[in-house]
C-alpha cells in the first residue's frame, strides 16, 4: 500500500478494557513522527473504542477515549493492541459483540494489524483465516490449537500477509510500525522515525522473536565489533572467517554467538544490511542499479535484483519509481 504525500494516511487504534498503554503509545509515537522531507505529517492517528468513555488499562491509571467505532469507517490502517483479557485462558478464542461489530466497520482494503496478543482478536473475528500470523511466543501453541486454520509462525517478530499484519511481544510492535511506515514511504522516512525514537531502524520480520541469550554475558566476547566492521565495509565481499577474526573467534563459535546475539545467521544479517543500503541509495540518488549493487556489496545488478525481490517482492527499478519524491531524502 503506497501513500502519497498529498494526503494523510489515517491510522485508527482500536482499544479495549485492560489495554496495555505502552502498545497504544508505540503507534502514536512512531506514526506521529513520520513526516515528509518538507516536514509535513504523513499520518493522522486516532484512538477509538467500541464504547467511548473511560477505558481501564492493565496499570493503575485509565485512558479516556472520546472517539467511538465510527472512526474505523474511514481508516486506512487499523491497529489492535493487546489487552489484559488476552492473558486469561478462558477468554482466549472469544471476541466481544462490541469488538466484532467495531471490526465489521473497517472498510474493505484497509490494512489491519495487531500487536502482541491482539492477534487473538483478529483471529476470533475471522481476519486471519488462511493467513500466516504470529503472536507472543508464550501464546503461540495455544493460538495454534485454537485456530488450526491459521499458519502460526512462532519464530518471527512480525508477519505481513496480504494487508493483514501481526506482531509478537510488545517491543515488536515498534518493528511492525516501522515496517508499515517503510512500506508506505520508504526506508529514509522510517529511518528518521527510528532515529527520533532511538530504536534500531530495521529488524527484519523474519528475525527470531525469542533469543535464549539476548544480552551477551560480560565475561564473553561479543560479535558487535564484527558487525560494526561489516557495516563500514558492506561494499566488500566479506567472508565468514574474516568476520570471525574481527571478533577473535573461531568460525564455529562466531556463527553460534552471532545467532544468539542477533537472532540471524551472519550471512542473513549481512544480506539484510545490504538490502537496506540499496533501498536508501535507490530513494536518495540517481545512481544506476549496477553502481548501487557494487556500493551495497552485491557485486552485480543481477544479484541485487534477486536479493531485492526476495526481500521486498519488487524490483529495484519499481522500488525507486515508487519512493522517489514520496517523502524520502533529497534527490541527488
Amino acid at each position: 500500500m503506497t501513500v502519497t504525500t498529498q494526503e494523510k494516511h489515517r491510522v485508527a487504534v482500536l482499544v479495549r478494557p485492560g489495554l496495555l498503554p505502552m502498545e497504544l503509545g508505540i503507534v502514536h509515537r512512531l506514526f506521529g513522527q513520520a513526516v515528509s522531507a518538507s516536514g509535513e505529517p504523513l499520518y493522522e492517528v486516532v484512538t477509538c473504542t467500541p464504547r467511548p468513555g473511560v477505558v481501564a488499562t492493565d496499570t493503575d491509571f485509565t485512558v479516556n477515549v472520546a472517539i467511538g467505532p465510527d472512526a474505523l469507517e474511514n481508516a486506512d490502517t487499523v491497529v489492535v493492541p493487546a489487552a489484559e483479557e488476552d492473558y486469561e485462558p478462558q477468554e482466549r478464542g472469544r471476541i466481544s459483540v462490541d469488538m466484532k461489530r467495531a471490526l465489521a466497520r473497517v472498510p474493505r482494503g484497509a490494512r489491519v494489524a495487531s500487536i502482541c496478543t491482539g492477534s487473538f482478536v483478529l483471529a476470533a473475528a475471522g481476519l486471519l483465516t488462511g493467513r500466516r500470523a504470529t503472536t507472543h511466543w508464550k501464546s503461540c501453541e495455544e493460538f495454534r490449537t485454537l485456530y488450526p486454520e491459521i499458519e502460526v509462525d512462532a519464530d518471527v517478530l512480525y508477519t505481513d500477509d496480504r494487508g493483514v499484519l501481526t506482531s509478537a511481544g510488545v517491543a515488536s510492535g515498534i518493528d511492525l510500525c516501522l515496517h508499515m511506515i517503510r512500506t508506505d514511504h520508504g526506508a529514509e522516512v522510517a529511518n528518521r522515525v527510528a532515529r527520533g525514537t532511538v530504536v534500531p531502524p530495521h529488524r527484519e520480520g523474519g528475525q527470531a522473536q525469542y533469543i535464549d541469550r539476548p544480552v551477551t554475558p560480560p565475561e564473553r566476547c561479543s560479535t558487535g565489533p564484527a558487525r560494526e566492521y561489516a557495516l563500514r565495509h558492506l561494499e566488500r565481499p566479506l567472508k565468514l572467517d574474516e568476520l570471525a577474526g574481527r571478533a577473535s573467534m573461531s568460525v564455529r563459535t562466531f556463527n553460534r554467538r552471532f545467532q544468539q546475539e542477533a537472532g540471524l545467521t551472519p550471512m542473513q544479517w549481512l544480506t539484510q544490511q545490504r538490502v537496506d543500503r540499496a533501498r536508501r541509495l535507490l530513494e536518495r540518488t540517481d545512481l544506476p542499479v549496477d553502481r548501487i549493487a557494487a556500493d551495497a556489496g552485491f557485486g552485480t545488478g543481477t544479484a541485487l535484483r534477486q536479493h531485492f525481490h526476495a526481500a521486498l517482492g519488487v524490483s529495484p527499478r519499481a522500488y525507486r519509481r515508487t519512493f522517489r519524491g514520496a517523502g524520502g531524502g533529497p534527490v541527488t
